[in-house]
């Protein structure tokens, strides 16, 4: 037997595994993501903000 003429059964379960990989990174996996970037962000300016001082004039 060839492996040509396995894929035509395996053609449908790809295009399930595809379109679950695509719903998994573009609901779970991308939004994580953005979380813990926003989150790094601000921990790094509540860090840098308790080391330099809040931001605004100096006192007189």
């Amino acid at each position: 037997m060839s492996a040509a003429g396995n894929d035509t059964g395996g053609r449908p379960r790809r295009r399930r595994m595809e379109i679950f990989a695509f719903l998994f990174l573009t609901a779970v996996l991308l939004p994580a993501f953005a979380v813990a970037t926003v989150g790094s962000y601000g921990l790094g300016v509540w860090v840098y903000q308790m080391l330099a001082g809040p931001p605004g004039p100096p006192p007189r």
